[in-house]
C-alpha cells in the first residue's frame, strides 16, 4: 500500500514538472514578424505551411499575450519575445507599464531572432521621386541644381503630418523635432545659407535687446518667399545658441526682425548665424526643402537613389516607453528615425537598453527619470528635482548617433534625502548627439544621486559629453575627444553654480584633442572637466588630459580635490580663482541669490547634508567667497603651461605639493600612451600611483 502511494505521488509529481504550461525553468518564446498575424498563436518563428499561424505582427499583440497567460498563471519562467528581421513601423510609442514587468531571475526580454536585425522606426520609406519641371520651382533653384534636384508628393503616400519647426535651443524646452529626411540612414542638411560656414551679424539698430539684427552683402534678396525662414546662431555667446524665426527681411535694409522670443542674450554685432528652410539655398548635394503649401518634398542626393534608402521621420512619441516596470531588457534593436527620443524610462528598476543602436532621432536617445520637455529648465531652477529615474535602470553597450538634443538624460534619486539610484550609462558609444541644439544637449546629462557613467566613448560635438546635477555621481574610465567643437568656455565635462552638488567623482578618465573656436583673447577657452561656479567637493583623480585646453578648470568653489592626473600639452593644466573677489562679486552683494537659495533648498545645514558634508553646514559662517579647502597633489604636467592662479590666491589658500612639474616624468612610452612611470621616475617620489589606462573606453 505505501509503495502504491508513493508511486502515485511521484507520478503525479512527474506529470506536473513535464506540463509545459506551468514548468518551472521552461523559457516562453513568442515571435513577431512584419509578416505576422495577430490573430495567430505567436508561438511559431515562421507561419505554418497552411498560413494558419505563425508569429505577431505587432509588439503589442505580443505584451497582451504575456500580459493575458501571466493572469491565468501560465508562466513561471523567463520571457522572450523574439522580433524577426525587418522594420516595425511605429507612429505612437511601444509602452510597458508596471504589469509587464518579470523578475530578477525570469526577466522578460525583446530582442531580434538570432543572426536578424529588427529595426523599430518612427519613419517612413519615400519612394516617387522625379525631376523637378514645375517652372516657378525652377525659377527658384539656383542654375547648378537644375538636373540634381529631386522631387517627391509626400501627401500622395499618405504623409501629412509635417510637424513644425520651433524655437528650440539653449534654455528652451526639448520638443520634438519637425519632419526630417534621413539618406542611406544619415541625417540630411535642410537647405541653408552659407552651406557649411556662418555669416556675421553686422549691426544691431535697436540694441542688443530690439529683436533685429542686420547682415552684409545680398544673398537674402535672392529669396522669394519669406514665411518660414530660420536663423540659428549664437547671438551672444559662444556657448548659448537657439533658433529664430524671420518675421521680416527688408533687402533694401539688409535688417531681419525676428518672432519673439528673440535671440538669446540679445544680438550682437559679430556673432555667428546661418539662415535655413529656403528652397533658393538647394544648392549642393545632401540638401532638402519641404513646401509645406503642397506636400512636395525637394531633395539633391548625395548619391544616386536606385536600391538606397530615403526616409523621413513621422512619430513624435518615444518609440519605446517603460513606465514604472521591472526586470525589462531591451536587447540588439535598432531604434531610430523619430521626431522625438527613442527609448524613455520612468520609475521602475532594473530596465535595461543593452547592445541596441539607437540613431537619427530629433531629441534624445534614452531619457532615463523623464523630463524630456523641461529638463534645462527644471535642473537649473529647481535644484531639488531629480525626475523619476527608477533603480538600477541602465544603457549598457549600445551606439547613440545622429541625434538633436543629447544622448542620454540619466535621472534618478532623491537630492533632499541623498538616497542614490544607480541608475547607469555604460561601454557605449555616444557621438554626433548635438544635431539640433548645439549647446547644453550632451551625450550624457546626469542628475539627481548616485548614477554612474562609465567606459564609454563620447565625441563628435559641438559642446559638452557629460554635464552634471546633483550628488554622489561617478563618471569613469570615458573617453572624450573633439566634443566643445564649436564653442567657447565650455567643458567635455561640466558642472556647475551649486555648493551643496557633492561627493561626485571623476577618475580615470581620456580626454584629448579638444579645441573649440577661438575667443577674442586669441586662444580656445575649452576645459576637459569644468567645475564652474563655486562647484564644491569634488575629486578629479587619475584623469589623463592631453591637448585638452585648459584641462582643470576651479572656479571659486570649495573642497576640490585634483589629484593624480596627467596632463600633458594644456595651457595650462589647472586653473583655480576666487571670481567672488572679481567679476561675480554680485553673487555676493545681493543682486543675485542663486547660490544661497540652493544651500536653502536643500537644507544644507540639517541632516542628511550637516552630516554627509559637514564643510559645507558650516560655509556661510567661513568666508563663502573664499575657495578654501581645495588640493592640487602629487599630479603631473609634461608641456604647455602647468598652473594659474588668479584674483591673488596663493599655496596659502590651495594645498599645492608633490606634483611633478619642471622633471621629465619618465613615462614608459608617452607616444604610445603607456603612462606608467619608469623605474626612477620622480613620479615615484612623489607618491604618483598607476593609472590603469588600458581600461579607459568601451570593454
Amino acid at each position: 500500500m505505501d509503495y502504491l502511494l508513493r508511486a502515485l505521488v511521484s507520478g503525479c509529481i512527474l506529470a506536473l514538472l513535464a506540463c509545459p504550461a506551468i514548468a518551472a525553468t521552461e523559457e516562453l518564446r513568442l515571435y513577431v514578424a512584419p509578416g505576422g498575424s495577430d490573430s495567430w498563436s505567436g508561438i511559431r518563428p515562421a507561419a505554418n505551411a497552411s498560413g494558419t499561424d505563425g508569429p505577431f505582427r505587432t509588439l503589442e499583440r505580443a505584451r497582451d499575450e504575456i500580459r493575458s497567460m501571466r493572469k491565468a498563471r501560465r508562466i513561471h519562467g523567463p520571457v522572450t519575445v523574439l522580433l524577426r528581421g525587418g522594420s516595425y513601423f511605429r507612429e505612437n510609442s511601444f509602452l510597458l507599464t508596471e504589469e509587464d514587468s518579470g523578475s530578477s531571475a525570469r526577466p522578460v526580454v525583446f530582442r531580434p531572432f538570432e543572426g536578424e536585425k529588427a529595426v523599430l522606426t518612427g519613419g517612413r520609406e519615400l519612394s516617387g521621386f522625379g525631376p523637378v519641371t514645375d517652372e516657378p520651382v525652377l525659377a527658384r533653384l539656383q542654375p547648378a541644381a537644375h538636373g540634381h534636384v529631386l522631387r517627391a508628393d509626400l501627401r500622395k503616400q499618405g504623409i501629412r503630418d509635417f510637424g513644425a519647426m520651433t524655437a528650440r535651443g539653449f534654455g528652451r524646452n526639448i520638443q520634438p523635432a519637425a519632419l526630417e529626411l534621413f539618406f542611406q540612414d544619415k541625417p540630411m542638411q535642410l537647405a541653408r545659407w552659407p552651406n557649411s560656414e556662418w555669416a556675421l551679424i553686422a549691426g544691431a539698430p535697436d540694441g542688443k535687446d530690439g529683436g533685429k539684427f542686420t547682415y552684409e552683402g545680398d544673398r537674402p534678396s535672392g529669396w522669394k518667399q519669406t514665411g518660414d525662414i530660420w536663423f540659428h546662431g549664437y547671438w551672444g555667446y559662444d556657448w548659448a545658441d537657439t533658433y529664430e524665426k524671420a518675421a521680416s527681411i527688408d533687402t533694401e535694409k539688409r535688417e531681419i526682425v525676428t518672432v519673439p522670443p528673440h535671440g538669446v542674450y540679445g544680438y550682437h554685432p559679430g556673432k555667428r548665424f546661418y539662415a535655413l528652410n529656403i528652397l533658393e539655398e538647394l544648392d549642393e548635394p545632401g540638401e532638402w526643402f519641404l513646401d509645406r503649401s503642397s506636400g512636395v518634398l525637394y531633395f539633391w542626393p548625395p548619391a544616386p537613389l536606385s536600391e538606397r534608402k530615403v526616409s523621413v521621420s513621422i512619430a513624435a512619441e518615444p518609440l519605446i516607453t517603460v513606465r514604472g516596470a521591472a526586470h525589462i531588457r531591451i536587447e540588439g534593436l535598432t531604434v531610430e528615425c523619430g521626431r522625438g527620443c527613442g527609448v524613455e524610462i520612468m520609475g521602475g528598476r532594473d530596465v535595461l537598453v543593452d547592445r541596441c543602436l539607437i540613431r537619427n532621432l530629433g531629441t534624445v536617445g534614452v531619457s532615463i527619470g523623464g523630463l524630456i520637455g523641461d529638463i534645462y529648465g527644471r535642473l537649473y531652477n529647481e535644484t531639488t528635482y531629480a525626475g523619476d529615474g527608477g533603480r538600477n535602470n541602465g544603457v549598457r553597450r549600445s551606439e547613440i548617433v545622429n541625434t538633436g538634443e543629447g544622448g542620454v538624460i540619466l535621472g534618478g534619486g532623491n537630492r533632499k534625502t541623498l538616497t542614490a539610484a544607480g541608475n547607469f550609462v555604460e561601454d557605449c558609444r555616444i557621438h554626433s548627439f548635438q544635431r539640433w541644439a548645439r549647446t547644453y544637449r550632451p551625450a550624457v546629462a546626469i542628475h539627481g544621486v548616485g548614477n554612474r557613467v562609465a567606459h564609454n566613448l563620447l565625441y563628435d560635438a559641438p559642446h559638452s559629453a557629460i554635464i552634471l546635477n546633483g550628488n554622489e555621481h561617478l563618471i569613469e574610465f570615458n573617453e572624450f575627444h573633439h566634443v566643445c567643437m564649436e564653442t567657447g568656455d565650455a567643458g567635455a565635462f561640466y558642472m556647475g553654480r551649486d555648493w551643496s552638488q557633492r561627493g561626485n567623482i571623476v577618475r580615470f578618465n581620456y580626454f584629448h584633442d579638444l579645441h573649440g573656436v577661438e575667443g577674442q583673447k586669441g586662444f580656445t577657452d575649452v576645459m576637459a572637466v569644468y567645475l564652474d561656479d563655486w562647484s564644491s567637493g569634488t575629486l578629479v583623480y587619475g584623469n589623463v588630459c592631453r591637448q585638452a585646453g585648459r584641462a582643470v578648470l576651479a572656479g571659486g568653489g570649495r573642497d576640490n580635490t585634483i589629484e593624480n592626473n596627467i596632463f600633458i600639452d594644456c595651457r595650462p593644466a589647472i586653473h583655480v580663482d576666487a571670481r567672488g573677489l572679481g567679476w561675480a562679486k554680485y553673487y555676493f552683494d545681493g543682486s543675485n541669490n542663486t547660490l544661497f537659495d540652493r544651500l536653502k533648498a536643500v537644507n544644507h545645514d540639517k541632516p542628511p547634508y550637516s552630516t554627509k558634508y559637514p564643510e559645507l553646514a558650516r560655509l556661510l559662517d567661513d568666508e563663502p567667497v573664499m575657495p578654501k579647502g581645495n588640493k592640487i597633489v602629487r599630479n603631473i604636467c609634461v608641456g604647455g603651461k602647468w598652473l594659474e592662479l588668479q584674483n591673488g590666491l596663493t599655496d596659502k589658500v590651495i594645498l599645492i605639493q608633490d606634483n611633478v612639474v619642471e622633471a621629465a616624468p619618465g613615462f614608459r612610452d608617452m607616444d604610445a600612451n603607456d603612462f606608467r612611470p619608469k623605474p626612477g621616475s620622480p613620479a615615484h617620489s612623489a607618491g604618483f600611483k598607476p593609472i590603469p589606462f588600458k581600461e579607459i573606453g568601451p570593454r
